[in-house]
């Protein structure tokens, strides 16, 4: 029976696992650092994003906080931007009918709208572009909250329900009267 304190866990620390990284080499040996499995409340030693990024004051996680509500804010802004841009370069609308037999043996005609954008447009290349960033920045939001660290993922949470207020009440909703499923 060994009654080393090495196995032992305190109830109020939250449970860690321990990743090597090897190719971080500081020059002092491998870079060990703890990730956490479960949510926290904590100021100390918290990874964001990236290896040399870490949070050890309070002063320091008010101003990840800040920067990540702000990144937050930016992600849904640019989708709603993304739309109003997609919506203002449609080309070729077109309104196809169809005839479709009705229930009592009528026939009804039933119109289509289609709406697309040519491939090779120069608007069609600026969406790709803020596709990607879009892509990026919604993983990076991820990667932070996956920190699990409560006041960022607050932040990430807060930052995002202030910028769908901030951006969503310009997205027009357009109601189309040949529209069947609403």
């Amino acid at each position: 029976m060994s009654h080393s304190h090495s196995d032992h866990v305190h109830p109020t620390s939250p449970p860690a696992t321990t990743h090597n990284h090897g190719d971080h080499n500081t020059g002092s040996g491998d870079h060990m650092m703890m990730m956490q499995m479960t949510f926290y409340f904590g100021c100390k030693n918290v990874e964001l994003l990236f290896a040399g990024l870490v949070i050890n004051t309070p002063g320091e996680m008010v101003g990840a906080c800040i920067g990540v509500f702000l990144l937050a804010v930016f992600y849904e802004g640019l989708k709603i931007g993304r739309e109003v841009l997609l919506r203002r370069n449609q080309v070729n609308v077109r309104y196809n009918s169809m005839p479709v037999p009705g229930a009592d043996g009528t026939v009804l005609m039933e119109t289509h709208k289609t709406v697309g954008q040519r491939m090779l447009s120069l608007a069609h290349f600026l969406q790709t572009f803020l596709h990607i960033i879009q892509v990026v920045v919604s993983y990076f939001l991820m990667l932070v909250f996956m920190t699990y660290n409560g006041y960022l993922c607050i932040a990430v949470a807060a930052g995002a329900g202030f910028g769908y207020f901030l951006f969503s009440w310009k997205k027009a909703v357009v109601v189309d009267i040949t529209e069947h499923c609403h």
